[in-house]
């Protein structure tokens, strides 16, 4: 189990759009399992790879309530390949940018072709709160972050304070 460094906003790798993955081996089953181990420990619901730097498209979901077994899901080079017409709005949040949460309106259901850990080809028609994480997740291999989704002014405001943030973290250089 390795709980990996989250990439945290402003940090430019989170808009990079990642590669496919191409290599269904050991590493990668381990990465995956390492990519649950950290969106549990974080905690949360979903996790994009680039989001623990690594610009392959590949996410992990679990939405298993509190005293419920894990129920993880990993989902492999996933594509949106149809969404509907019925809209619903989710309070959205994200590991990249801890403690802020908006209002994010999003198509109801998708359906999301992918492939499994073994390489081999799923799809999954989710709706509700499914529906949502995917979009979530899939936008994050695309380099689109959930506050892109919002006004213009809170978008700004919120890179604003995590670019002050990102600063207040940086070592300061001593002269002398």
């Amino acid at each position: 189990m390795t709980i990996k460094p989250l990439i945290i906003l402003p940090d430019p790798l989170l808009r990079q759009v990642s590669k496919p993955v191409e290599h269904f081996d050991n590493r990668l089953h381990k990465f995956a399992d390492d990519m649950l181990d950290t969106m549990y420990d974080a905690p949360g619901i979903g996790l994009a790879a680039i989001q623990v730097g690594e610009p392959i498209r590949l996410l992990v979901i679990d939405l298993a309530k509190e005293g419920e077994p894990p129920a993880p899901h990993i989902f492999i080079n996933p594509e949106i390949v149809e969404r509907s017409d019925d809209r619903s709005v989710y309070e959205e949040g994200c590991l990249s940018i801890p403690d802020y949460y908006a209002e994010v309106e999003r198509p109801a259901s998708v359906r999301v072709k992918y492939l499994d850990r073994d390489g081999k080809a799923q799809e999954i028609a989710a709706e509700g709160l499914m529906a949502t994480c995917l979009q979530h997740e899939i936008d994050h291999l695309d380099g689109v972050l959930f506050i892109d989704h919002i006004s213009k002014l809170k978008r700004d405001m919120v890179v604003k304070k995590f670019k002050k943030l990102a600063r207040d973290r940086a070592p300061s250089r001593m002269v002398g």
